[in-house]
């Protein structure tokens, strides 16, 4: 007999299911969290938007981190290794963070 006590059900609005796309993610963190900013930047244009913005405690973040290398190392056994250019983590537009819009 299974143990109801240490299941999560956890649910999926139609709207949170068709996703938000994002091309660049921006991290900066405190002694207490971690803020990750999701941002769309399209081609010519000069301004992008944050699409959302996740704000974890550290520990939930080295999680991400845990998660994120198993599931690129599965990833590329299946469909080969993910190339990035030399400067694949830096983004290629100078940017600035205006207020009231993020």
């Amino acid at each position: 007999m299974e143990n109801q006590e240490n299941q999560l059900n956890i649910e999926l609005s139609e709207e949170i299911a068709e996703g938000i796309y994002s091309n660049l993610a921006i991290i900066s963190h405190s002694s207490s969290e971690f803020v990750v900013d999701f941002i769309r930047i399209m081609p010519g244009t000069p301004k992008a938007n944050v699409k959302s913005r996740i704000i974890l405690t550290p520990e939930h973040a080295k999680r991400l981190l845990y998660a994120l290398q198993e599931n690129i190392s599965k990833y590329e056994k299946q469909y080969g290794k993910i190339k990035v250019d030399e400067n694949g983590f830096a983004p290629q537009v100078p940017m600035a963070f205006g207020g009231g819009e993020a």
